[in-house]
């Protein structure tokens, strides 16, 4: 009999990155994607009745209020999708007996460490979206036991606004560009991320709590960006910018790097190098253009 799978923000960078994978997994689990029009996770009731419809055996959040800066703005939004949102859906787990996947971010740090940050350490988010991002935590481990939080970083894919994507249109419109070169963290391609929720949902031997996956080592998007340009034959030229040259409406951390010995010593996840998903990635949109 097939398990079923909710996708929660199907539409999404990563919903579509499991979109994609899905069907090498069709004998054994159903996928239901869903997006906001679908499923407003901020009602309560539309959830727990959605759930009561269709009994998932897990349901993987891949929704979020994701926009760093507006967030400092719209805090009730952020909060409203990345907070109480999450709360509705780890309630109905619960009531259902099911398995929360709920993604969240390297932003609940500070960053102001050298070392790379374990599932442990003290979280200490600077703007709107990590707070949520945070509360987003807290109240899914409180409301379902059987939860997974997997923190990730610097998302992208072919799916999606994101930045490589950003990186490619600007480097066909403009001769030269300044990118930020003191802030450093782990470029991640969604595609692993959507492999490695698969990898988990698959194990018999589940552990939960909060765990650390992303592409390593760290760069600096200065770093990150001129990879962009080598792997996509660019000649545009990068300047190197500080953050103080490059201002924000939210702060971000400096050094948000993660460790990510607990996902490979529990889950048997061997994390990729993000040079070789960029790279991936970079030839799938090339060749789709």
């Amino acid at each position: 009999m097939q398990k079923k799978i909710l996708v929660v923000g199907g539409n999404g960078q990563l919903g579509n990155c499991i979109r994609k994978i899905s069907p090498d997994f069709e004998l054994e689990y159903e996928f239901i994607f869903t997006d906001s029009a679908t499923l407003d996770i901020t009602d309560s009731s539309a959830v727990e009745s959605f759930f009561a419809d269709h009994k998932p055996d897990f349901c993987i959040n891949a929704s979020a209020y994701t926009a760093v800066d507006l967030a400092e703005k719209e805090e009730e939004k952020a909060f409203a999708v990345n907070a109480f949102g999450v709360e509705n859906l780890a309630k109905s787990c619960s009531e259902y007996n099911v398995v929360l996947i709920h993604v969240s971010t390297d932003y609940v740090f500070d960053g102001e460490t050298n070392l790379d940050y374990s599932e442990e350490d003290f979280t200490n988010p600077l703007g709107v979206y990590g707070k949520s991002k945070l509360l987003g935590e807290e109240l899914a481990l409180e409301n379902n036991p059987k939860t997974v939080i997997l923190r990730t970083s610097w998302l992208y894919s072919e799916f999606n606004k994101n930045f490589v994507k950003t990186m490619l249109n600007l480097f066909s419109q403009k001769d030269e560009l300044g990118i930020v070169a003191d802030q450093f963290g782990q470029p991640t391609n969604a595609n692993d991320l959507a492999e490695a929720i698969m990898m988990i949902i698959e194990n018999p031997n589940k552990q939960f709590g909060v765990f650390h996956f992303s592409n390593y080592p760290e760069t600096s998007w200065f770093n990150f960006a001129k990879k962009i340009a080598e792997f996509s034959n660019s000649t545009v030229k990068l300047n190197q910018l500080t953050t103080a040259q490059y201002p924000t409406p939210a702060k971000r951390p400096v050094r948000s790097t993660m460790s990510l010995d607990k996902i490979e010593r529990i889950y048997k996840i061997e994390p990729k190098h993000w040079e070789n998903s960029l790279e991936d990635c970079i030839q799938i949109l090339l060749n789709n253009n």
